[in-house]
């Protein structure tokens, strides 16, 4: 089988040129017009900035509800949007504006976030570069998963795993080239949620799921 490239992403973020959202009905009008790319970064792309630490919802919607506009109805209805269960940012768009549909329908008053609290819709272009790490075969899974940086990580086993994120570079159709120790990796692998994951627990998955098939000591990076 041919080598595997490890690569790695870097995120260049700016602004989407929508206007920030004060309040509920703000955030709908925006969500409806920005950029695919702007739902997209704001679903998908959080695990790799610097800010993301435990956060109660994985998405900037339901955290932004959560914490700018105290309403926890609508942040658990946001939280539970899996970006993977839509075929094109486009379904997961209409999702997220028929959430906010919904709440707005059901409230009383329209909440709006304090001075300084406001919802800024941004977008970014990835960058992708090789890292020099190479893999001769499944069974350097491991060995590289401890070495590999938490963007390469992310670039491998979230973007590329998205069914509306890059599909260059996905490890799983090469890991299944590899015979039956690839195939199970890769079984093992495509059983993660990854979106649900911080990126350093995400490695610690993956080096469990891949002790349990190729049997070597699970080592903290």
């Amino acid at each position: 089988m041919n080598h595997f490239q490890i690569k790695a992403c870097a995120l260049i973020v700016q602004m989407d040129g929508q206007a920030s959202a004060i309040n509920l009905r703000e955030l709908r009008d925006r969500a409806e017009r920005c950029s695919p790319g702007s739902i997209y970064h704001h679903f998908c792309e959080t695990q790799l900035r610097p800010t993301f630490d435990d956060p109660e919802f994985t998405n900037d919607f339901a955290t932004w509800a959560y914490r700018s506009l105290r309403d926890d109805v609508l942040a658990e209805r946001l939280g539970i949007l899996d970006p993977d269960s839509f075929e094109s940012v486009e379904g997961l768009r209409t999702a997220v504006v028929d959430v906010i549909e919904d709440r707005l329908s059901e409230a009383d008053y329209i909440r709006g976030a304090e001075l300084g609290h406001a919802f800024y819709f941004m977008t970014s272009s990835m960058l992708v570069f090789d890292t020099g790490m190479v893999l001769e075969n499944p069974e350097d899974v491991m060995w590289a998963l401890r070495r590999m940086t938490r963007p390469s990580i992310y670039y491998h086993f979230v973007e590329t795993r998205s069914k509306i994120g890059s599909k260059n570079d996905d490890i799983m159709p090469w890991l299944c080239e590899g015979g039956p120790t690839g195939e199970k990796l890769a079984e093992a692998f495509a059983g993660i949620d990854a979106q649900h994951y911080t990126l350093r627990a995400l490695r610690q998955e993956l080096l469990h799921r891949s002790h349990y098939i190729l049997g070597e000591d699970v080592q903290e990076p």
